[in-house]
């Protein structure tokens, strides 16, 4: 028999390494092999092998990359401890985080009949599935968009493109992937879908940390308007 998609996606993600030299002041942020990654193990092996021990075919959410609170520290992309806790019934003490595009998909999640319903449709993951820090002008290490410095895209791009392809081949349907941030995430998907020809449409949707941040009193529109497009 063939793999299910939890072997599959545990696989990948432990496969994970961004062997290049990154642009000045730029730090790649590899959860899977950080110091929390033997807890991210446990986390993520549990979240798989409870929402996709199957062989189902699912659709793409893309987002941009992974930041510090959420999937740069759980492995999970849009997971924080709180809804891993509460929502996906994993139970973890190791550490605790709280995201807030987090608190916004999980919102979708449960409007859309909840965790085991949504992940039997959905694989969620980034663009560039590792996560990049720099320092700010305090020496804080703040999170970085592989699309905010031409250098830092150029050498991860053919990391993306490798991985891309690598997710498609687990079975996942490409006549439509869905794309979370309808500006600078939606454009280079786009440009580099055009030079890769791996999906169809490409639908943009505002990125929940958008809506969180910028939109909460529309909250439940926004959640509406989610559930609306990707059923």
């Amino acid at each position: 028999m063939s793999e299910t998609w939890a072997n599959k996606i545990l696989k990948f993600n432990s496969e994970l390494n961004l062997e290049v030299e990154l642009p000045s002041g730029f730090v790649v942020m590899n959860p899977f092999k950080g110091e929390n990654a033997e807890a991210i193990e446990v986390i993520s092996s549990q979240f798989y092998q409870k929402f996709y021990s199957d062989h189902r075919p699912r659709n793409l959410i893309l987002g941009i990359n992974p930041g510090r609170l959420g999937a740069g520290m759980t492995g999970l992309p849009f997971t924080d401890t709180k809804r891993l806790n509460d929502v996906c019934g994993i139970p973890f003490g190791g550490f605790s985080t709280h995201e807030p595009s987090s608190v916004f998909v999980y919102e979708v999640i449960k409007a859309f009949g909840g965790s085991e319903e949504f992940y039997g449709r959905f694989y969620i993951n980034s663009v560039c599935p590792l996560g990049f820090l720099i320092k700010n002008r305090k020496g804080n290490l703040v999170n970085a968009n592989y699309y905010d410095d031409k250098q830092l895209y150029e050498v991860v791009k053919p990391f993306i493109i490798r991985s891309l392809k690598a997710q498609v081949a687990f079975g996942l349907k490409t006549e439509i992937v869905w794309c979370l941030g309808t500006g600078k995430n939606f454009k280079f998907l786009n440009e580099l879908n055009k030079e890769i020809q791996l999906f169809g449409d490409i639908i943009p949707l505002e990125h929940p940390r958008y809506v969180v941040q910028y939109k909460s009193r529309m909250m439940p529109e926004y959640v509406d308007k989610f559930v609306r497009l990707l059923k």
